[in-house]
């Protein structure tokens, strides 16, 4: 039988095991895709411990796949499905986890994967490039503007740094001092976080900043936004709508999109967007990898291969 890495209730590590599971059939609009790799992201472990994502409703059923991004083989495909057929290339975001041998996507979020694409760089875009994209593609400053990004060390900030540089954005860059290297490497002017942020940005940026790309939330929020005149070009994935809204501005608009994907992929064919998989683990050591992914000290992306 297929085997996936899942959590058996909510809780911590304890809760989490390598399982065999039923091969899943693709409903109307899905493709069952043969996983090749596998994103591993902060909401994978956040979910684990109970966390719902905004919207979500309705009660998780046990054992639970972890995982949101792949990329594989197109196995089969589902009623209505048109343009993918079975042994073409794809990658895009699950229906119900991508830790596994085999995973469900949905085609509206699925794209062919280019023939100079990885199969590792492929699952490391749905969710963090993606996301990262979005983001930069809502604060719509033009080239030669400044935009702040916040987290910039982690796998949506280092995304979002290379994407607002590629669309001519200077960048500055908070992270911790131990990123200050990867960052700068990502064409980011450095800024180490921590209290007193809000004078080190405006040294770094004396002209001021033009947008914040939030990634932190909590004091960080607060502190960056009050480094803009228009708070319309503030945006967070860090903290909840509310919170944002409160200090005038938004969270990010996820398009959630095939061409999305098309986009970020183009951008990595180009050279102008690494997706920085710094990690790789086999499906054995799913655990491992979402261990160095939890405990916060991964830098760029880690991922999940699953060997054929």
């Amino acid at each position: 039988m297929p085997k996936a890495y899942v959590f058996t209730r909510y809780g911590g590590p304890e809760t989490e095991a390598l399982v065999d599971v039923d091969r899943p059939s693709p409903g109307p609009g899905q493709l069952l895709v043969a996983v090749r790799a596998a994103g591993v992201n902060p909401v994978d472990w956040k979910l684990r411990t109970g966390y719902r994502r905004p919207g979500e409703s309705g009660d998780r059923v046990f054992p639970a796949v972890f995982g949101n991004e792949v990329s594989g083989i197109v196995e089969a495909t589902g009623e209505g499905v048109s343009g993918f057929a079975a042994g073409d290339e794809v990658f895009g975001n699950t229906v119900a986890g991508g830790y596994a041998e085999y995973a469900l996507l949905p085609v509206e979020v699925t794209a062919h994967k280019p023939a100079g694409l990885s199969f590792a760089d492929a699952a490391a875009l749905p969710v963090a490039a993606a996301t990262a994209y979005d983001g930069v593609r809502q604060l719509g400053l033009p080239a030669g503007a400044t935009l702040l990004i916040t987290g910039a060390g982690g796998g949506v900030g280092a995304a979002a740094v290379q994407i607002a540089r590629a669309f001519g954005v200077r960048v500055v860059g908070v992270a911790s001092e131990g990123k200050k290297e990867f960052v700068q490497s990502l064409g980011a002017v450095h800024v180490p976080s921590g209290p007193g942020l809000a004078d080190r940005v405006r040294a770094a940026a004396p002209d001021g900043v033009d947008g914040v790309y939030d990634l932190v939330g909590a004091e960080v929020l607060t502190e960056a936004a009050g480094l803009l005149t228009d708070r319309t070009k503030l945006i967070t994935a860090g903290a909840p709508e509310q919170t944002v809204a409160d200090l005038g501005g938004a969270r990010v608009a996820r398009a959630r999109t095939s061409a999305v994907l098309d986009a970020v992929a183009e951008l990595v064919v180009k050279g102008d967007l690494d997706p920085h998989v710094t990690g790789t683990f086999p499906l054995e050591r799913a655990g491992q990898a979402l261990r160095a992914v939890e405990d916060g000290h991964a830098r760029g992306k880690t991922v999940i291969e699953v060997a054929r």
